[in-house]
């Protein structure tokens, strides 16, 4: 679940002044490989404004707006952004390391940088070992984490409303991680019993169902395009994917965007070259299988037996050590 601060979570928070100095934000992107020439620049209900790329190769615009936390899309991926009226804000950044290649300079580059390297850090925090954990480690791994992330905040001088923003997603950031264990103790009455099946349209044609996998293990990755933990994730799941690929299992991968993203799911498939079997679930959250695993937060992995029943109704990401473990030990 890596970082788990979703879309929603990020901006379920309305805590907005306006700020001073002039009254809009100056912002200027430079992209390498960049995945087309617009970016757009979204609250969260919806696009504010399109960025059109200039001569010189550079996105570059003024915002009139409230001060918080916006998305930027560059088509295929999301970064965060906090912009106040009055930053001259400057990023640089190659599409093809997206997350990791992200630097501002400017006025505004503290509080980006800091929103930056913590979509980083949270990507490495090891949140397998604390969901897994009995519940008394848990709560104080909560307590742990919660205090390290507020003296985060503490290690430079930022913008009070951006410390009050990040403060507020700390606390919602735990209270969905507590949420998530406790599902985490129900999804466990789902082992051992038959697996709910899928019958979603394939990447490459036709439709693929579970029932097509019968007599081999599949590892299922619930996942989104919009999903940075998801997204974080690729490299490790094509790792294991590669390591197993001639054993008795197979790696699907249930996408829950909304039918209007069905291109862009795509154009991740072909430029992340993502491997396994990629299927398009019927309808995003509310698809039958979605339901029957009461996934309310992606990424989520499943583990079916060859006979069709559930292994694990939560079972260790890509990332996480176990899943290799747990692998060598059914498949060898």
């Amino acid at each position: 679940m890596k970082k788990l601060v979703l879309i929603a979570i990020l901006f379920a928070v309305t805590f907005y002044s306006y700020g001073q100095g002039p009254n809009y934000v100056s912002f200027n992107a430079e992209i390498a490989n960049r995945n087309g020439d617009s970016i757009y620049i979204r609250d969260n209900k919806k696009v504010i404004r399109k960025i059109q790329i200039n001569k010189e190769g550079v996105f570059k615009d003024t915002l009139n707006i409230k001060d918080g936390l916006y998305l930027m899309f560059d088509g295929v991926e999301y970064t965060s952004l906090y912009l106040k009226n009055g930053y001259d804000l400057k990023l640089k950044m190659d599409a093809k390391q997206f997350d990791e290649s992200i630097v501002y300079s400017g006025k505004g580059a503290v509080e980006n940088n800091f929103l930056a390297q913590n979509t980083i850090s949270e990507s490495k925090f090891n949140y397998d070992e604390m969901l897994s954990s009995n519940e008394e480690a848990f709560n104080k791994l909560i307590a742990e984490k919660n205090k390290a992330d507020l003296a985060k905040l503490e290690t430079n001088k930022m913008d009070p409303n951006f410390v009050a923003l990040q403060k507020k997603d700390i606390e919602n950031n735990l209270a969905g991680l507590t949420r998530y264990y406790k599902q985490g103790l129900a999804n466990n009455k789902l082992n051992n019993s038959v697996s709910p099946s899928f019958d979603y349209a394939n990447y490459k044609g036709g439709k693929t169902k579970l029932e097509d996998f019968k007599g081999k293990y599949v590892y299922i990755d619930v996942w989104a395009t919009w999903c940075g933990p998801c997204r974080a994730e690729i490299p490790f799941l094509k790792k294991v994917e590669e390591k197993y690929h001639d054993k008795n299992i197979a790696f699907v991968s249930i996408s829950i965007d909304k039918l209007k993203d069905l291109e862009k799911w795509k154009t991740m498939i072909k430029e992340k070259e993502l491997g396994g079997v990629q299927v398009f679930a019927d309808n995003d959250w509310n698809s039958q299988f979605v339901k029957d695993f009461n996934i309310t937060g992606i990424p989520r992995f499943i583990l079916i037996d060859p006979n069709g029943k559930v292994v694990k109704a939560d079972a260790a990401r890509p990332s996480s050590p176990k899943l290799q473990e747990e692998l060598d030990v059914l498949l060898n």
